[in-house]
């Protein structure tokens, strides 16, 4: 899923200013269009701390965590 701007960010390359700004944007979109941190992460080579803090930093609303509830399996 990665696009011409993400492919040539490079891995563990230091990314600032406009670019960081750019990335920031793309990955708020793909994230508000149900991409999850994970996979944007995979995508653009970068850590899940690294996508999470520019998605934060971007003010994206981040999603609570998903899967199953522990305490749904439990009888009343």
């Amino acid at each position: 899923m990665a696009d011409s701007s993400t492919a040539d960010l490079g891995k563990g390359k230091r990314i600032t200013g406009g670019d960081r700004s750019t990335l920031a944007d793309e990955l708020r979109k793909r994230y508000d269009e149900g991409e999850s941190i994970r996979s944007l992460a995979e995508s653009t080579k970068r850590s899940y701390g690294f996508v999470h803090r520019l998605l934060s930093e971007s003010g994206a609303t981040l999603r609570s965590r998903g899967g199953a509830n522990r305490n749904s399996s439990k009888k009343a």
